[in-house]
């Protein structure tokens, strides 16, 4: 288990420090110019191997579950992050999007935790998504999928409460739950949809909310033209970006590439993208060049280490 966590944890930094030296570039820039390896600085002006508040709250995420599921002291972690710089990859806060700042806000004034989400259809960006892996490692034992999307949704509504968000949050842990158990990516993709869409059904989800999830759900998502497919921070635009890298690429490297490619939220895409093709390909097949770049990569290691020990 410890190489799938590694896989899926360092799969997300690695995509999100790729990202950043191209965040807000468009699709004709990038197709101009695309990128190729790690680079430093760019939009945000950062040495090469930063990654952003994607990483930042998914370390958030896991060092809280090292000591149990606690959503009280997630929120505190992340809150800890905004304000006191906890898990940010150079001892400051560069990046943080609209909804997650306001959240933390709300939270820091004394809102119960799974309240502070923005509960509006114009609150969902991917500021869920991006951070909601570790759940996989967390669930992959829970066999009963009322409970498993019961702490995604909680999780997700920290900083993104709406339907939508939380959907795709749990779209996400379900699938990569497959991946974790070593089936072909086509596979798994195959296998997920008709349960996940079962669910949403006997629990009498709002028809409309699901539909917007068809091209994934009903569709097979890796079908569609590249040019449908956008690198937007819209989270349903994110989750259908990462399952259509991953699912027309034959290794993270290429994966990840792909998801930068598409232009606009960079690193977003790349880390949710990353996390995917982490886990199955595995950590060892993440360019060892890339891993090494990373900020703080030691204390990385260290704090998969404590996580892996904590399951």
């Amino acid at each position: 288990m410890l190489d799938k966590i590694k896989g899926g944890i360092f799969g997300v930094a690695v995509g999100d420090a790729l990202g950043v030296p191209y965040e807000f570039l468009d699709r004709n820039q990038m197709d101009k110019k695309p990128a190729r390896d790690m680079i430093g600085y760019g939009t945000h002006n950062q040495p090469e191997g930063t990654w952003s508040d994607d990483s930042s709250l998914t370390f958030c995420l896991m060092d809280s579950l090292c000591n149990g599921y606690d959503l009280h002291d997630i929120a505190t972690k992340f809150s800890d992050w905004f304000y006191g710089n906890l898990w940010t990859p150079r001892g400051y806060v560069f990046d943080i999007g609209i909804t997650t700042k306001d959240a933390i806000y709300q939270f820091k004034r004394g809102m119960t935790p799974d309240l502070c989400g923005g509960l509006d259809e114009y609150s969902n960006g991917n500021g869920s998504l991006m951070r909601i892996l570790p759940l996989v490692y967390y669930l992959k034992d829970e066999t009963d999928i009322n409970k498993r999307y019961d702490v995604i949704k909680r999780v997700s509504s920290i900083t993104h409460g709406h339907l939508r968000s939380v959907f795709s949050c749990f779209v996400y842990i379900e699938y990569a739950l497959q991946l974790l158990k070593e089936k072909d990516k086509c596979e798994a993709y195959l296998y997920v949809k008709k349960p996940i869409l079962d669910f949403a059904i006997q629990n009498e989800f709002n028809p409309k909310e699901i539909q917007l999830f068809a091209r994934i759900l009903e569709e097979d998502i890796s079908k569609q033209d590249r040019f449908n497919i956008k690198g937007t921070g819209y989270v349903l635009r994110s989750l259908e970006a990462s399952f259509w890298c991953l699912l027309n690429s034959d290794s993270y490297f290429e994966a990840v590439l792909k998801a930068v490619n598409l232009g606009e939220d960079t690193d977003t895409t790349a880390a949710i993208t990353g996390g995917l093709a982490g886990i199955y390909y595995g950590y060892h097949n993440i360019p060892e060049t890339w891993k090494l770049q990373l900020a703080r990569f030691e204390d990385i290691e260290e704090l998969i280490e404590r996580f892996n020990k904590s399951l």
